[in-house]
């Protein structure tokens, strides 16, 4: 069985955490519903759900379940950091059930980051 995951920072392809989906089969360019706002932290991006939110843009996966430990760990899950949520995404994969994080921490001191991180 796989999934597809969403992701709109650090694991996207050519940052700097992209290694934890190297041996993962990149689908291509995904956009969410406009039902999120991105928040740049500095180093990271953070998504939350709005429901008066935008279409933020990223990349979509097909992942084996078994990498989820290695991905929490990475976005911060145990830390409460993150928390992994269903994404709703735009055509041509409005069909496909999508997980993606979401950051569980306050984001009012953060620039919005608009559709796209960085």
């Amino acid at each position: 069985m796989q999934d597809y995951l969403f992701v709109y920072g650090t694991l996207k392809r050519g940052h700097c955490r992209a290694f934890a989906l190297r041996t993962q089969q990149f689908v291509g360019v995904a956009r969410t519903a406009a039902r999120y706002r991105l928040y740049d932290c500095g180093e990271y991006p953070a998504l939350v759900a709005d429901p008066d939110g935008r279409s933020i843009e990223g990349e979509l996966y097909r992942i084996s379940p078994e990498i989820y430990p290695t991905l929490d760990e990475l976005e911060g899950v145990e830390l409460g950091l993150y928390h992994r949520a269903e994404i709703a995404l735009l055509a041509p994969y409005q069909e496909l059930t999508s997980i993606g994080y979401l950051y569980d921490r306050p984001v009012a001191k953060f620039r919005d980051s608009g559709t796209r991180w960085p």
